[in-house]
């Protein structure tokens, strides 16, 4: 297969993940690449996989494999999730440029559903981007990151963000293989978020409540949301951050390279 050299990789599956595994993996998994040049190519993984393999299982084994493939690139990586409008493209745009400012190679995957907004507002601020569309899948998995990472030159970044589709249900059980996962939330959201969404909390290395410029103005308990997550996660913090005034931006990255 011919090397994309577009920062552009769009992924649609035919035979979905989850679908496939659950046939058996008779039909492996089918993706079209769309680059910017309109050039369309077809490629076609095919994995053997019993009936009655566990889905999970399955995907922490592929997890496993792109871990060793970042690092064996010498690539930190971090898959940020949370749900549309908690900020995460923003945060992203501006922790990737602290991270330029120190001398990284910062590269970001968009990930949604379909559409291309958040990759070009990568690209309108100077971050390296790719587009993955998951098609009709709420959430990007370790199979479709291995293929997103086969078609990107893994030679010409250091740190990588992978910005997972907007929500904070469905990718809690679905672990990328990155170095760190990060779950954004806003002040907008309400004081209830941690106790609506332990799980995928509960399994963040890194937690932020971003919008805090607008705490004051929303009539939430921040100290509540604080709390709830030193209840939850065994007396960690919650970050608190405002991607617009700066606060707390300098500690984010801090806890992100360590």
């Amino acid at each position: 297969m011919p090397v994309c050299d577009s920062h552009t990789v769009q992924l649609t599956r035919v035979s979905t993940y989850f679908k496939y595994m659950m046939r058996g993996g008779l039909e492996g998994n089918w993706a079209k690449l769309l680059t910017r040049e309109g050039k369309f190519a077809s490629v076609h993984k095919i994995t053997h996989i019993s009936m009655e393999t566990d889905v999970l299982a399955e995907n922490r084994h592929l997890a496993e494999h792109n871990h060793d493939k970042l690092h064996g690139a010498g690539i930190r990586s971090v898959d940020v999730m949370g749900t549309t409008g908690a900020g995460k493209t923003a945060l992203i745009i501006k922790i990737s440029k602290a991270l330029m400012e120190r001398g990284l190679r910062v590269a970001a995957i968009a990930g949604d559903v379909t559409g291309q907004d958040d990759f070009d507002r990568f690209e309108a601020a100077g971050v390296k981007a790719f587009n993955l569309n998951t098609g009709k899948e709420c959430h990007l998995d370790a199979h479709l990151l291995d293929h997103a990472l086969d078609d990107i030159d893994l030679g010409g970044f250091d740190f990588l963000f992978v910005e997972n589709v907007g929500n904070l249900v469905c990718p809690a059980d679905f672990p990328l293989g990155t170095d760190k996962r990060m779950v954004v939330i806003s002040v907008t959201e309400g004081d209830d978020m941690v106790r609506k969404h332990p799980m995928i909390l509960q399994g963040a290395d890194v937690a932020v409540m971003n919008k805090m410029d607008l705490a004051e103005y929303m009539g939430i308990s921040v100290e509540r949301v604080k709390e709830d997550y030193r209840k939850l996660s065994g007396g960690r913090e919650l970050m608190p951050v405002s991607e617009r005034t700066g606060e707390g931006l300098e500690a984010l990255v801090e806890a992100l390279l360590g």
